[in-house]
């Protein structure tokens, strides 16, 4: 245990330190640690920021032609992640004899794999972080309807979702993780009450113990602002009424844009813009406003702060940072009721929940929020309020020490 005033060193192994939402997420713990006087670094498949404590996981040339070769045969069988050499070369990494708590991200996405976790949790306590429900499935990040990962998968009917399949291996893969899984001794981390549930639920993560600690952010960036002056700076119709929306593709369906097209049709005799972050912005039927992607929090928090409401139609979805983001910045959400997008988007309080791919509810809610300025300027307050009680990146950051505190006690 750490004893009065002291911190402990603790190392994370995220695919990326910025990107993605898992990445911000990995990066923002990881900065937020040592805000607290934690020795923080991290090991990533892509390293994208340049932050002194993050390094590329793979720096040895023989371990990445091991995992080149591995993976050549691996992928053929349809045998995903199962076997990367340098996934087990981590724990005679510098960084990782030096750590006293590891933490895991997403794991899938070709740097690393969970066939090492019996090794490294052996080693040092291991917190796995999860973003989505890859781990406890037979390869799908989101099953959508199908529950087939509470028996052991096989017969997937979304072997075309990422991470994509192109055989059926699923009964395999899952068998696999029941095996590694086994082996090893991990702490599992949900973001969302919908994700810890059906992590208790697991066959394969059940089996541990299971925490909830939600998304943080820094509320001094994702701030209300005044609303004309954010939209000037932005290039954007001061006057003129604005919905925001946003995805890094257009065309995963996942995330909704064609509910949110669907429900654009019926709005033609609205007046607003809308406005979308990332890098695909047509195929909305109507005049976009797009903002491109974009990097830096600061002119993200315009983007919120300079729309009336956020629009985050997914079909499945855990907390994403987008939906707390939006309410820090007092800016009401319309979301669809899947995942847990309601721990931030409550019905009637920070934003309305439709039911999922339903564009016309989407379009009601829509019309409903731009035409009722007593009803956005309540759900403005409240979501700031929320925000503010519960996702700081300060305490998130402090869940995250208190159980490395946990985990290191005699």
């Amino acid at each position: 245990m750490l004893g009065p005033g002291l911190s402990g060193r603790v190392l994370h192994i995220s695919a990326a330190d910025a990107g993605g939402g898992a990445a911000r997420s990995a990066f923002r713990i990881h900065d937020g640690l040592r805000s607290l006087g934690w020795r923080s670094r991290m090991l990533v498949g892509q390293r994208r920021t340049a932050d002194a404590d993050v390094r590329p996981l793979k720096r040895n040339v023989a371990w990445r032609a091991a995992d080149r070769a591995c993976a050549a045969v691996l992928d053929r069988l349809d045998l995903q992640y199962v076997l990367y050499p340098s996934s087990f070369g981590v724990a005679l990494d510098p960084w990782f004899r030096e750590s006293q708590v590891v933490q895991l991200y997403n794991v899938h996405g070709s740097y690393f794999s969970h066939s090492a976790l019996p090794v490294l949790s052996r080693r040092r306590p291991l917190v796995w972080r999860l973003s989505d429900m890859w781990a406890l499935t037979g390869h799908v990040a989101y099953s959508y309807d199908c529950e087939r990962w509470r028996h052991g998968c096989g017969s997937c009917p979304y072997l075309g979702e990422y991470p994509r399949l192109n055989r059926d291996t699923t009964a395999a893969l899952f068998r696999w993780k029941d095996t590694v899984y086994r082996r090893s001794r991990i702490t599992v981390v949900a973001p969302s009450r919908w994700l810890e549930r059906i992590a208790r639920e697991s066959p394969l993560l059940g089996r541990f113990p299971v925490r909830r600690i939600p998304n943080g952010l820094d509320l001094e960036t994702f701030r209300p602002r005044p609303r004309r002056e954010a939209r000037r700076a932005l290039g954007l119709y001061p006057e003129r009424p604005v919905v925001l929306f946003s995805s890094l593709e257009r065309n995963d369906r996942r995330k909704g844009g064609d509910v949110l097209a669907g429900a654009l049709s019926s709005l033609a005799d609205l007046d607003f813009q809308l406005a979308v972050l990332g890098p695909e912005a047509t195929g909305f039927g109507r005049e976009v406003a797009a903002l491109g992607t974009v990097h830096a929090d600061e002119r993200l928090a315009l983007a919120y702060a300079a729309a009336d409401v956020f629009v985050l139609p997914a079909l499945a979805e855990n907390l994403p940072n987008v939906a707390v983001e939006s309410i820090a910045c007092g800016t009401p959400v319309i979301a669809s009721a899947v995942g847990g997008i309601p721990d931030a988007v409550r019905d009637g309080e920070t934003g309305l929940l439709v039911p999922p791919g339903d564009a016309a509810a989407l379009a009601d809610a829509i019309r409903r929020v731009l035409g009722d300025d007593a009803l956005s300027a309540r759900l403005a307050s409240h979501a700031r309020t929320v925000a503010e009680a519960e996702f700081a990146a300060e305490r998130e950051a402090r869940e995250f020490a208190a159980l490395y505190e946990e985990l290191l006690a005699p």
